[in-house]
């Protein structure tokens, strides 16, 4: 069994480095609060990493991580991670989105709450002894039907609804992937465009990604787009929001107030431009996912993710390749070695430099999980001309697209002799060349090569010949074995329609010489002789 050494740089839950200790054949090293010099010099030794915010993990760090095969962050956000990086260097990286939902929902909620009526500056004046006057000073504002728009409605979001539709808010989302029946089933209205869900706010709390598309999507132009005296809250990411934009709102009165776990820049500094705001305020050190339960299950989240990564292969909450549960694993495995077969039969028998790799889905195959399928079978398409071993399952997308390799995917409805098929077709301008498979009981098999019906294993040595359909090939093919004493495992023969084509898949116990191989080339009618492993 392999020995995988996984180091934790930042804290986690104890009962998350358990879950790694206890796992056969991973080791665990728990070191924290290294400074990155001292990272740096030590990676090269590990597996996985297990990190939560403090740890940069840079191009820099990634590149001298030789061995490196995961990261796992424990929480949402990967900010601090160089993604492209990562995946340039085949490293997957999962993070744990479900662990902090719903302390994040409610801290997000408590932040709307104390915002709206002045918790937080009333609290400070009576500690100051200033009861009346704080009395006077701070009157609140009710949610009770306001309107909340809600940007993001992933799981966070949708938590933050539930909770605003208990009070009596009239609540409208906006998020790219969200349905009309999906938002019909959460009671919430659907808004086209953040434009939209803006207009006549009188609250807007955040909860999508910080990426180039939502960098400062609260700017200036949206929130002038909501009420007079509306709360701007943020429980996601600093750079959602332009502070710059959002004091001179409030400056002006347009915007009430706000409510902040996050900053663009953290720790914000001292002489920040929203700390000298005194009504309708109020602000947090990123403690969204900070209570005990969040925390636990974050740390056994990572650390489950990891061990299952190398003990099993399953795949879950991967943000730069397709994530594969137990369930999925369990449905679409077989294919996967399938998969891997006709993606190196096609790097021998297919264009070089090819323009496409289309990945196609017949029969029952097609209503599953298919995507790790497709990325598998380019990744071994991939390593026959990379056999320095740098690609991997994770940068074989960016090293197609560099070579202008374009990957396609599709199901196909139309019926075929086989109840499932998956068929691997690489193209070079008008040129085709497919291979097919499926399972025939429990095991993997190939049954077709350029149109050509055949049937034979995924694993072995095999002799391919294509040559003019003839008498008297076969007999020199195998004479020529029996000569130069390569015994034959197995042998299919297929030919076209019209009979001017013929191909020959010969399983062999042993590589045949290469004088075999000249020989069998110079034989009239012979068209092409290749040796090859699978």
């Amino acid at each position: 069994m392999a020995n995988y050494r996984v180091l934790v740089s930042d804290p986690i839950s104890e009962k998350g480095v358990d879950a790694l200790r206890s796992a056969p054949g991973i080791s665990v090293d728990v070191n924290t609060g290294l400074k990155p010099d001292e990272l740096l010099a030590i990676i090269g030794d590990y597996h996985g990493l297990v990190v939560r915010s403090e740890t940069k993990v840079t191009a820099e760090l990634l590149a001298a991580a030789k061995n490196l095969k995961a990261v796992g962050r424990a929480g949402v956000g990967v900010d601090n991670i160089d993604r492209k990086a990562a995946t340039d260097h085949g490293v997957i990286v999962m993070n744990t989105p479900t662990g902090n939902t719903i302390s994040t929902a409610e801290h997000a909620f408590t932040l709307m709450l104390s915002a709206a009526r002045n918790i937080a500056p009333a609290h400070a004046q009576v500690l100051k002894g200033n009861f009346k006057a704080a009395r006077k000073a701070y009157q609140g504002i009710e949610l009770n039907t306001k309107r909340l728009a809600i940007l993001g409605m992933g799981r966070i979001g949708t938590e933050f609804a539930k909770r605003a539709q208990a009070f009596n808010m009239h609540v409208v989302a906006y998020d790219p992937f969200l349905s009309q029946a999906r938002a019909d089933e959460l009671k919430v209205e659907l808004a086209a465009t953040p434009d939209i869900a803006l207009t006549g706010a009188d609250v807007v709390t955040l909860h999508v990604p910080l990426t180039a598309e939502t960098n400062h999507i609260l700017n200036a132009d949206r929130l002038a787009l909501m009420n007079k005296g509306a709360i701007v809250v943020n429980c996601a990411r600093g750079g959602l929001i332009d502070e710059a934009a959002l004091k001179s709102a409030i400056d002006s009165g347009h915007i009430a107030g706000c409510a902040l776990d996050v900053f663009e820049v953290e720790p914000p500094p001292n002489d920040h431009p929203l700390f000298s705001l005194d009504k309708h305020v109020v602000l947090t050190p990123h403690l969204g996912a900070s209570t005990n339960e969040a925390q636990e299950n974050v740390g056994i989240q990572v650390a489950e993710q990891l061990r299952d990564f190398f003990v099993t292969g399953e795949i879950r909450n991967a943000i730069n390749m397709p994530s594969l549960d137990a369930a999925a694993l369990a449905a679409v495995g077989p294919y996967l070695d399938l998969a891997r077969a006709l993606g190196k039969l096609l790097a021998k028998l297919g264009p070089e430099n090819a323009d496409s790799l289309r990945v196609s889905y017949h029969g029952a195959l097609a209503k599953k999980d298919t995507g790790l399928v497709s990325r598998t079978t380019l990744t071994a398409l991939l390593e026959a001309s990379r056999p320095d071993g740098q690609v991997n399952i994770v940068n074989a997308p960016a090293i197609a697209a560099q070579l202008g390799l374009d990957m396609v995917e599709s199901t196909i409805n139309a019926k075929t002799e086989f109840n499932e098929l998956l068929v691997a077709e690489l193209r070079k301008g008008d040129t085709r060349y497919r291979v097919a498979g499926t399972i025939i009981g429990r095991s993997p098999r190939i049954v077709e090569i350029d149109h050509l019906y055949v049937d034979c294993n995924i694993i072995g040595r095999f002799l391919f010949v294509e040559n003019d359909d003839r008498p008297g090939i076969v007999g020199v093919i195998g004479t020529a074995l029996g000569t130069a004493s390569v015994n034959i495992a197995n042998m299919d023969l297929s030919r076209t329609s019209d009979r001017s084509r013929a191909v020959t898949l010969i399983e062999v116990d042993s590589e045949p010489p290469l004088s075999l191989l000249e020989s069998l080339r110079t034989t009239p009618g012979i068209l092409r002789v290749l040796s090859f492993q699978l």
